[in-house]
């Protein structure tokens, strides 16, 4: 087998013998590759202590420190700058999410789009409010997608990479 693959809480990865996973990856619990699984080879950059959501996809994109990327999520050739929050199945493609800004569930940004810090962007195209002119408390809405179980997933995974 080409990857590390992790049994977690009574689940094992299932990846097929034609699947094209990296020697470097590592592969943990309830996780199935098919055979024709996509393959990246673009550079992907992800910040400390960053989220990023199951069935996320990230191609040659810079994701800053402290930021929640939503399950489903497409990045592509972005730039999200510390402690944004990118949606559950957004796409965000050739474009910069500034710093503290909140990207809503299914919104769309397309190529060439800046989003200036602390913005809240929505919609297909997207289109950007100043979280200041919202009624939106971004504090609230990331302790909302923080907590839960989610919260301490990394501490139950950590035996695994002793």
């Amino acid at each position: 087998m080409d990857s590390r693959e992790y049994a977690f809480e009574g689940a094992e990865p299932d990846i097929h013998g034609y699947a094209h996973v990296s020697r470097e990856a590592t592969v943990v619990g309830d996780v199935a590759v098919g055979p024709t699984s996509p393959r990246s080879t673009a550079p992907v950059e992800v910040g400390r202590e960053t989220a990023i959501g199951d069935g996320a996809i990230l191609h040659a994109s810079t994701v800053g420190e402290k930021v929640m990327v939503g399950h489903g999520a497409v990045l592509n050739d972005a730039d999200v700058k510390d402690g944004a929050l990118v949606g559950f199945n957004s796409t965000v493609s050739d474009a910069i999410i500034g710093r503290g800004s909140i990207v809503a569930m299914g919104t769309v940004v397309p190529p060439g789009y800046e989003v200036p810090p602390e913005s809240f962007v929505r919609g297909s195209p997207a289109q950007v409010t100043p979280l200041s002119e919202t009624t939106i408390d971004p504090d609230e809405v990331f302790e909302a997608f923080s907590s839960g179980d989610y919260a301490n997933l990394a501490a139950r995974h950590e035996d695994l990479f002793e």
